[in-house]
């Protein structure tokens, strides 16, 4: 009797420690890290993002060359050429001020050509961006989509469009070591990114797709035309309400 007692008594030790790993896994864990992850895009609503996981992969990518170097320099967006922000969104995200982070029918119509072809084509807008550059290491898992999804919508809710903007223009890589508009309008066109043309900023939004390979001030034929079609497209992007030309646009924008 003793033996079975005891034998019950492991029994009962060992679901009390499994059941006390499945509460860690499955309730504890995932608190902590809505927790931490809610106070850190919190707190970047405010305190400007200095590194990123990109950067630092590219930093160990290029050890060893010493041609390689990085250059970033955070600037308030009232600081940075309006015509930046309009590049990006004729090139990258037509709809950025009236989505809430995600561009279903540019998903939708992505998959349906991905059915087709061979070469694989994405649909990310300036939010997915912005929390795949800050938040995660790039990847092409299921996990780090999960995650992406999860970081756009958090800053979609906690930040402002300008914010999300913002910060995206001072993290994207724009060249070879090159991040942000002020970094890029420094080392590409000798100016600060207040001072960038439309034309310059359509160079640059263009070589977004390919940073490491297109160069914005030595552009190739295929870029130069592809920035000519985002600078037309400029024109007739809806007006970002942070700037001084701001009218009540025709649909309601997040703010």
């Amino acid at each position: 009797m003793r033996k079975k007692g005891s034998k019950s008594g492991s029994k009962s030790k060992k679901r009390g420690k499994i059941s006390k790993i499945l509460r860690f896994i499955f309730i504890k864990l995932p608190l902590i890290f809505f927790a931490v992850t809610f106070v850190w895009i919190l707190a970047l609503r405010w305190i400007p993002v200095y590194v990123t996981p990109l950067m630092v992969i590219r930093s160990v990518q290029f050890i060893g060359d010493d041609t390689f170097h990085t250059y970033k320099r955070w600037k308030p967006i009232s600081k940075i050429s309006d015509n930046m922000t309009l590049a990006v969104m004729a090139s990258e995200d037509n709809k950025f001020l009236i989505h809430n982070g995600f561009d279903w029918e540019a998903i939708e119509k992505v998959m349906n050509m991905n059915k087709r072809s061979k070469r694989l084509r994405g649909a990310s807008t300036i939010s997915q961006q912005t929390a795949k550059n800050v938040f995660l290491f790039p990847s092409r898992t299921w996990l780090r989509k999960g995650l992406e999804t999860y970081f756009t919508f958090g800053i979609e809710i906690a930040w402002s469009k300008k914010r999300i903007m913002e910060v995206y223009l001072n993290v994207v890589e724009m060249g070879r070591g090159i991040y942000g508009a002020e970094a890029a309008a420094n080392r590409l066109f000798n100016k600060s990114a207040a001072n960038l043309t439309a034309r310059e900023c359509s160079l640059i939004a263009a070589s977004l797709p390919n940073p490491l390979k297109r160069r914005a001030n030595s552009p190739s034929g295929y870029l130069s035309a592809r920035a000519s079609r985002i600078q037309n497209l400029m024109y007739k992007m809806e007006t970002p309400y942070w700037f001084d030309t701001y009218k009540p646009p025709r649909k309601n924008v997040k703010r």
